[in-house]
């Protein structure tokens, strides 16, 4: 087994050189002329895996530049990469920790040893603790203090222990049960004020999710709300509203959890990746036991693609090799994530997280600065919002935007008018962005509408699309528990890939730590407790506080 990732830049690689002078030879190519170039393009450019269509097709990218990416992958050594992750190398280096996220919704439950032991018996005991908890809680035969059931949950986070769970919580709405679940992340008091309007402290549950439980944002806010709640409940209730997912008991027993009630999260598991674990506690409360369940046998079987299929077929790498092409060859800075239902609108924000956090790196692997673009800024909106919004930017705007389409086939409520609409804007728009419109098509228009010629000669230029605007369009059957896990680890693996080759380490967030470190002082100082020496800005900005 490899123990640790190969430690050398991308362009050291033959086919990273091989592509710089590919892209040049192709760049004055459409995505249109690829086509007419090649009839049997969606011969590799189609993937179909599960109830997943992924085509890639509308890209600017040919064949040759097709396997020359695979190569890259290739000579990336990103076979041994991926068994050195799942069988649980160190890869995370500089906080010598394993990369596991994997191993909660592993399918085949053959033994994972971690320091000579087995960590898969105790997963599943989690996990079992984690369902008989939230059945008791959604069948109402946990009770408050007073003898009620619980009817509202709200999340106390931020960061992982957050964006992953409310995210999964919106997307997974059609398969809410009673409880109404909410999510408390910001520091900001005017927000948690918001979010405990109208609450029963008799039949509210908290869920304190701070792995050391010393976040600040998290603990000001369970700290206020346990505040709150004591206005109103005795001490002893405490035990019977407020849980914890932390790996310090000591600290949440001093708060006033019971430890039975304060499940673990493991050092292997990054915060951004969490959702699969009991940080994803409040998933499990919002659809139950059945449906968490399914979200994570879609992810593991998603990691089965991920680790068996060969390269030119494997979703998340061919996803991943594309975003690396447009990133360090075409100098796109930026890729749009637009899927077409509400269910999912704050997908892009957590991937937001997921993405930027894991590979916004500047240092390589070999502790040495990078000549070569890394991460991509990622953003994005709900179809057919976006439409109305961004989309005038990536249609007629001078940046290259490569975007992914993410919609399903079928509509939750089975309303089939809406979701005929809703596909028809999800397609004509990649094939709108790919072809454009040429000057004698807006002049044909022109000219049977009537408009006199000098207006035509006027208003052609802003009405012509140059078009060859890359997009991935991702169709799922149906928006499921299952599907999505799927969806989500196919995120995951890009991410994993695109780190390897960039040779960077995805798995650790030193960047985090610095405002941290700073805004303790700062508010040492906002406090009157303490005074630093500033730069001219930052001391004037702290006089006018």
């Amino acid at each position: 087994m490899q123990k640790t990732l190969p430690n050398k830049p991308p362009s050291k690689f033959k086919a990273w050189k091989a592509l710089q002078d590919h892209q040049k030879k192709i760049a004055p190519r459409s995505i249109q002329e690829h086509f007419k170039k090649d009839d049997n393009r969606l011969d590799y450019s189609w993937l179909e895996w599960e109830d997943f269509i992924v085509d890639v097709s509308k890209n600017r990218l040919d064949r040759k530049g097709f396997n020359l990416l695979l190569e890259l992958a290739n000579e990336a050594k990103l076979k041994d990469a991926i068994e050195a992750q799942f069988s649980g190398a160190k890869i995370n280096v500089t906080e010598d920790r394993a990369v596991l996220h994997t191993a909660l919704r592993n399918l085949d439950h053959s033994p994972l040893i971690i320091e000579g032991v087995d960590i898969i018996p105790e997963i599943k005991a989690t996990q079992e603790k984690i369902y008989s908890f939230c059945n008791k809680v959604i069948s109402g035969e946990w009770k408050g203090y007073s003898g009620k059931e619980i009817t509202h949950v709200v999340n106390i986070g931020i960061g992982g222990s957050d964006l992953g769970p409310s995210m999964v919580v919106e997307a997974l709405e059609h398969y809410k049960n009673h409880l109404d679940v909410r999510f408390i992340s910001n520091v900001e008091g005017d927000h948690h004020e918001e979010i405990l309007k109208g609450l029963n402290p008799e039949q509210t549950l908290f869920v304190i999710v701070s792995k050391t439980f010393n976040t600040q944002e998290t603990l000001s806010n369970a700290n206020s709300i346990r505040s709150w709640f004591l206005k109103q409940a005795p001490e002893t209730a405490i035990v019977n509203h407020f849980i914890a997912v932390s790996t310090n008991i000591k600290k949440t027993a001093a708060f006033g959890i019971s430890p039975k009630n304060t499940f673990p999260m493991k050092d292997w598991v990054g915060g951004r990746f969490s959702l699969w674990s009991s940080v994803g506690l409040s998933i499990c409360l919002a659809v139950g036991p059945k449906h968490f369940q399914n979200l994570l046998n879609g992810a593991g079987k998603m990691d089965l693609h991920f680790q068996k299929t060969p390269f030119e077929k494997n979703i998340p790498v061919i996803l991943a090799l594309i975003s690396i092409w447009y990133n360090n060859f075409w100098g796109a800075e930026s890729e749009a994530l637009i899927p077409y239902t509400q269910y999912l609108r704050n997908l892009p924000a957590y991937l937001q997280q997921a993405i930027m956090e894991s590979n916004g790196k500047s240092v390589g692997r070999d502790g040495k600065p990078l000549n070569y673009q890394t991460g991509s800024i990622i953003w994005g909106s709900s179809g057919t919002n976006g439409q109305h919004a961004f989309f005038q930017l990536i249609h007629q705007g001078t940046k290259l935007i490569p975007a992914d389409f993410i919609g399903f086939k079928k509509s939750l409520k089975g309303n089939s008018d809406h979701q005929n609409k809703l596909l028809s804007n999800f397609i004509a728009q990649t094939e709108a962005l790919m072809k454009g419109k040429s000057e004698d098509q807006v002049k044909a228009e022109f000219k049977a509408s009537g408009l006199d010629k000098k207006q035509q000669e006027k208003l052609t230029p802003f009405k012509v699309f140059e078009g060859n605007k890359p997009t991935n369009t991702i169709l799922i059957n149906k928006l499921t528990p299952s599907s999505l896990g799927s969806l989500i680890a196919m995120y995951e693996h890009k991410i994993f890939v695109q780190g390897l080759i960039w040779n960077i380490y995805s798995y650790d967030q030193w960047g985090v730590e610095l405002g941290k470190q700073l805004a303790s002082k700062i508010l040492d100082e906002i406090e009157g407790k303490n005074s630093y020496n500033h730069d001219p800005s930052t001391s004037k900005l702290l006089s006018k506080i």
